[in-house]
C-alpha cells in the first residue's frame, strides 16, 4: 500500500532490528549492544533515538496497530464503492502486513503484555478499531449474518493469516498470497451458507 521510495531512517533501522531480534530470541534475550551492532552503532548510541528497550518495543506494537488502522481506512476511503471490492482490498493490506511484518505478529503474540498499561491498552483499542472497520464492510456484503458472527468471523480470519510466521516458506510470495486470500475469501463466503443441520 505504501509508496514511499526513500531509505528508512536509522530510527526505522533499529526498530526493524529490534523487531526481527525480540522475535528471535524473545524480549529479554535480546540486548541493546546486539540491537546496536545489527544496525552498526553502539548499543549506547542507541540511547540516542530510545531511552530503552521497553520504549522500542511499545513503538513497534502501537506503531504496527496505527499503521494498520490508518491503511485499512485508506483502503475503504479509496476503494471503488462495492462491499466486495472494500473487503477485497483489505483482505490484500493484511496479507501484505502477515508477510512482510512476520516479526511483528511473533512479538504482539509473546510481548504484548510487557508494556506499560498505557501503551496496552492504546494497542488494544486501534485493534478493536481494526476489527469494527472490517466488521462494517463484511455486515454490509453479508447482511444476512449477525453481527456477533461476523466478528467471529473477522476474528478468524485474522487468525488465518496472522498464522505467516508458523508457516515458514513452502511457496513463493506469490503462491502464499493466492492461497492466503482464497482461503480468507472462503472463510468470509461461509457466512452466505445455511448453518448445518446437527
Amino acid at each position: 500500500m505504501s509508496t514511499r521510495t526513500d531509505a528508512p531512517t536509522r530510527r526505522e533501522q533499529i526498530l526493524k532490528e529490534a523487531a526481527r531480534l525480540f522475535a528471535e530470541r524473545g524480549f529479554h534475550g535480546v540486548g541493546v549492544d546486539e540491537i546496536g551492532a545489527a544496525v552498526g552503532i553502539s548499543g549506547p548510541g542507541l540511547y540516542r533515538h530510545f531511552p530503552g528497550k521497553d520504549a522500542m518495543l511499545a513503538e513497534l506494537l502501537v506503531g504496527i496497530s496505527e499503521r494498520l488502522l490508518d491503511g485499512g481506512r485508506l483502503r475503504v476511503e479509496g476503494a471503488a464503492g462495492s462491499a466486495r471490492e472494500v473487503l477485497a482490498s483489505l483482505i490484500d493490506g493484511h496479507i501484505d502486513f502477515a508477510l512482510d511484518d512476520r516479526p511483528l505478529i511473533t512479538l504482539h503474540d509473546r510481548e504484548l503484555d510487557r508494556l506499560r498499561d498505557e501503551d496496552r491498552k492504546r494497542v488494544r483499542q486501534l485493534q478493536r478499531r481494526y476489527v469494527e472497520l472490517w466488521v462494517e464492510v463484511v455486515r454490509a456484503l453479508y447482511p444476512a449474518a449477525g453481527e456477533a458472527e461476523v466478528r467471529a468471523a473477522v476474528h478468524a480470519v485474522f487468525g488465518l493469516l496472522n498464522s505467516t510466521p508458523h508457516l515458514g516458506a513452502p511457496l513463493g510470495r506469490t503462491a502464499m498470497e493466492e492461497l492466503l486470500r482464497r482461503l480468507a475469501n472462503g472463510a468470509f463466503e461461509a457466512l452466505a451458507a445455511e448453518p448445518a443441520v446437527r
